[in-house]
């Protein structure tokens, strides 16, 4: 394999790793004495992985949080650093939210990123624009919402409140430059590493509102209630930021809708009811 050809020794154990659903997770013990994290898929998009390399060394460039360093990326697997496996604690939690307000600390005249990715295995479309409005209306509610109707998931009245929605944007969420964010930042992409530094792991990267992070943290069960007052501590986000929580959690509901089916369909109708 890529290893051995490419000198650092042979594989002499492979752990399972769960966690993930799309791609095969493992770590590689070596002859060396070292381990390597290993992502496969088969099946995987052709430029899948190497879009996630990119997005950990543009999340690693701002030297904020700690990220697995890439080794190698091809078309059907990933070999990043192995971060080992550490135990949460208070204080990992403070750090979570300290670094990711320093990473978010940056702003970016633009939104977008320099490529198109993946959140998950759906294609997320990064063209680069100057209003943020425009941006998260046309590439993060309406491309999925149109995506959803056409493979029958959404019924008509549901496609034409989303389009409200994104009409009216700029009336719901207020003017915000933009940062550099991971972009599918829930609880199965924090790590804790051996050391008990918290890492991040499996981003969605993109040039996008700080606020739309945060609330991806919420979606699912949120996190400990030390990150968010540490986020808050060490940022200027708004203090009324979570009553816009629903409007960017359209976009993640959308893409599980896609990839998982019918159970996302009522969370959105009821921020869509909430809205029009």
């Amino acid at each position: 394999m890529w290893l051995k050809k490419n000198g650092m020794g042979n594989v002499v154990r492979r752990e399972s790793v769960g966690g993930g659903c799309i791609n095969k997770s493992e770590r590689l013990h070596l002859d060396s004495g070292m381990t390597v994290f290993l992502k496969q898929n088969s099946a995987a998009p052709v430029d899948m992985f190497q879009a996630e390399a990119i997005g950990l060394q543009a999340l690693a460039a701002r030297n904020a949080i700690k990220i697995p360093d890439v080794i190698r990326a091809e078309q059907d697997f990933l070999l990043i650093e192995d971060l080992g496996q550490g135990s949460t604690s208070y204080s990992f939690w403070k750090s979570l939210g300290e670094s990711l307000a320093k990473l978010h600390s940056e702003t970016i005249p633009q939104f977008g990123f320099s490529m198109d990715n993946y959140c998950g295995s759906t294609s997320q479309e990064n063209t680069i624009t100057d209003d943020g409005f425009e941006f998260f209306a046309n590439y993060r509610i309406l491309k999925l919402a149109s995506s959803a109707f056409h493979r029958n998931l959404l019924e008509r009245q549901d496609l034409t409140a989303l389009e409200s929605i994104a009409a009216n944007l700029s009336q719901l969420i207020p003017p915000q430059d933009a940062v550099l964010i991971h972009g599918d930042l829930w609880s199965g992409n924090i790590h804790c590493a051996e050391s008990g530094d918290a890492a991040l792991i499996d981003p969605a990267v993109y040039w996008g509102w700080a606020e739309a992070e945060l609330a991806m943290t919420d979606l699912f069960g949120g996190f400990s209630n030390q990150f968010y007052e540490s986020y808050e501590s060490n940022s200027n986000i708004a203090k009324d930021w979570r009553e816009r929580i629903p409007l960017y959690n359209l976009y993640h509901l959308l893409n599980h809708l896609l990839l998982f089916g019918p159970s996302y369909l009522t969370p959105i109708r009821n921020i869509t009811r909430k809205y029009t």
